[in-house]
């Protein structure tokens, strides 16, 4: 077995995810002002955010579409687990964003896009792992 600071894992400081985007101003106020991620800090064409105990890197340089993009445009889902998708829904379709809730076996999900079309999700924060004190990395 491999030690962990003998694998990338272990010398990951910090995680992150970079969204390129097309409307770059539109989705940082998105991201900043209606899903209220806290601003680390701003460079030339890039805004991070933070993103829990990770963050989202908004650049220019993406495409954009006027609907919702699809899978093959788009594979990734931007996910925020909360404690209750249904108050979440209700709080962001006050900001204008519509958000279409669906029931699962495994839980509910809030689906809703940003303005370059990608896809962003709430899921209800109820599995075992998120309640887990000693998650393993």
């Amino acid at each position: 077995m491999v030690a962990m600071n003998e694998t990338l894992a272990g010398q990951v400081e910090c995680y992150g995810v970079i969204l390129f985007t097309e409307k770059f101003d539109e989705c940082v106020a998105f991201y900043r002002e209606k899903l209220g991620l806290p601003l680390w800090y701003e460079k030339e064409g890039l805004c991070c955010l933070r993103f829990g105990a990770a963050y989202l890197m908004i650049e220019s340089g993406g495409a954009a579409q006027d609907r919702r993009k699809n899978r093959s445009e788009n594979p990734t889902v931007i996910r925020f687990n909360v404690p209750d998708v249904a108050a979440a829904a209700i709080m962001l379709e006050a900001q204008g964003i519509d958000v279409e809730t669906k029931h699962h076996s495994w839980g509910v999900t809030g689906s809703f896009t940003d303005p370059d079309g990608n896809v962003c999700s709430l899921k209800n924060a109820d599995d075992p792992f998120f309640h887990d004190t000693q998650k393993v990395p």
